[in-house]
């Protein structure tokens, strides 16, 4: 362990020891091995952070940065993620297992994300606003909020960081960022980058370590502005009712349990492959999962011997080889929560079509096969609760009342797929679902532009697109008299 990489936190533009001088291990999901030690940061850490993140956004050198000038440094910065984007795609399969053509593919995209935002930073605009006086002008502005903290997770550290850091400095903000114990090193190699492009020491900091330390830390600060979370509904709930009780605002992306609908009139063979990157794609551990598969009785079988077949011949191995198609889960734990909930699946009554085993595919990880279970009904606890793990539940329907009243039948509403060939069902099921994202004859797609949002459980605020600025300002509103006349006394009465 001597010989193990330490990565320190990022604070103020610099690497900063952690106050307790403890590091914990990461570990490579593929092998077990020891990647590299964190810092275990806690409070001292993440107060030292948002000081710095404070005394950043209140320098002139970034508070009077002008919003054009904001927007050339995002487009460096996404400049710069793309010439380094072998690098992080490397260290982030590393780290949480993720294939690397997938995080290949991520990282060709993930610059788009700050060149939207830098084109945004100078199209942020208030308004006039007509009074009873035409002597007295009222203008609002939007402002930034101050310092921002971002609690990031561990399935897809870089974007979902990148969904919360890019709008908010495109509208003046500061950042302090607590990413998951399961991957630091991604996020700690982005602030570097930050502080390349341009942007001050300070604009952007991260304290590694753990949720119950530094993320309930950075959660209960008396400077920050407004938390930014992706995880858990549970944890959710806490940081909603912390942040509350302190009439700050919160922006939470929670968990899901995503019906994929497929009705008799749909292409089955592209409906069956929509399935599989639903479910299977990222090893399942996506909030947007499509884990409650529902087809209509008449293609039921076609679809499940589509998918059952293709589930079973997905290579499953290191996730650095080209032709591994499932790496491993994340860490020990999340394996063993997917393992649990297929084995309460079988005592619930539900029958394993294929898959339903760990394995450590030779290499000694955190890997579960492709699992597919039938005989399964809505009540069952492995079809209402995440499991987040490459688990489908496949079931019939017969109506599509009925399959409406099944799928919107959950507490969480983050995304729903639909796949039929008449236009008209299309709209009219998309209207009805209960979800906040909708995808139709397809599954997973994304866009720095479409805005996102959780309906019921599954979280509370929007990210992406122009409305996730709103997140990130406070809306000022100015009154201004410009009569030059005397101000009248007003206990005087006036005709």
């Amino acid at each position: 362990m001597s010989e193990t990489k330490r990565h320190h936190h990022f604070i103020g533009g610099e690497h900063v020891a952690p106050s307790s001088g403890e590091y914990f291990p990461s570990i490579n999901p593929a092998t077990r091995g020891v990647l590299y030690e964190a810092a275990r940061g806690g409070a001292e850490d993440i107060d030292r952070a948002v000081r710095a993140a404070r005394a950043a956004f209140e320098d002139p050198a970034w508070r009077d940065l002008s919003q054009t000038k904001r927007g050339h440094l995002l487009r460096r910065l996404g400049d710069l993620i793309g010439e380094n984007a072998e690098e992080l795609a490397r260290m982030e399969s590393s780290d949480n297992g993720k294939l690397l053509r997938e995080m290949r593919g991520q990282l060709a995209g993930l610059p788009e994300y700050y060149y939207y935002y830098a084109g945004l930073a100078d199209k942020i605009q208030g308004s006039t606003i007509p009074t009873s006086d035409r002597r007295v002008l009222n203008y609002t502005t939007r402002e930034p909020l101050g310092v921002v903290g971002a609690i990031t997770p561990w399935n897809s550290p870089l974007t979902l960081t990148t969904s919360k850091l890019a709008p908010a400095l495109s509208v003046g903000n500061t950042v302090v960022i607590k990413p998951s114990e399961y991957t630091s090193a991604t996020v700690l190699r982005l602030a570097e980058l930050v502080l390349e492009a341009g942007f001050p020491p300070g604009a952007v900091n991260v304290v590694t370590g753990f949720g119950a330390e530094a993320g309930q830390a950075l959660a209960d600060h008396r400077d920050i502005a407004k938390i930014s979370f992706t995880g858990s509904t549970a944890t959710g709930a806490r940081i909603a009712a912390n942040t509350a009780s302190r009439f700050i605002g919160s922006t939470l992306e929670l968990g899901g349990k995503s019906p994929n609908i497929v009705f008799e009139d749909a292409n089955v063979a592209n409906a069956a492959m929509g399935v599989v990157a639903g479910i299977f794609a990222a090893a399942g551990q996506t909030c947007i999962a499509g884990s409650r598969v529902f087809a209509h009785r008449s293609v039921y079988d076609e679809l499940l011997e589509r998918v059952t077949e293709r589930a079973r011949t997905i290579k499953i191995g290191d996730p650095l080889d080209e032709a591994t198609e499932l790496g491993p889960l994340a860490f020990e734990d999340q394996r063993d929560k997917v393992a649990g909930y297929v084995d309460l699946g079988r005592s619930e009554g539900a029958k394993v079509l294929t898959g339903g085993n760990a394995t450590d595919a030779g290499l000694g990880g955190f890997f579960y096969e492709p699992t597919v279970l039938v005989d399964v009904d809505n009540d069952m606890r492995v079809v209402r609760e995440e499991i987040f793990g490459p688990v489908a539940a496949i079931m019939p329907f017969e109506t599509e009342e009925e399959v409406l009243r099944l799928a919107n039948d959950t507490e969480y509403g983050l995304a729903a797929g639909v796949w039929t060939s008449n236009l008209s069902r299309a709209h009219r099921v998309a209207d009805r679902l209960e979800a906040g994202t909708i995808w139709i004859n397809t599954y997973r797609a994304m866009s720095p532009m479409s805005p996102r949002q959780g309906f019921k459980n599954s979280g509370v605020g929007i990210e992406h697109g122009t409305e996730t600025i709103k997140e990130y300002t406070r809306l000022k509103s100015v009154w201004v008299n410009t009569s030059e006349d005397p101000v009248a006394d007003p206990f005087v009465l006036r005709s």
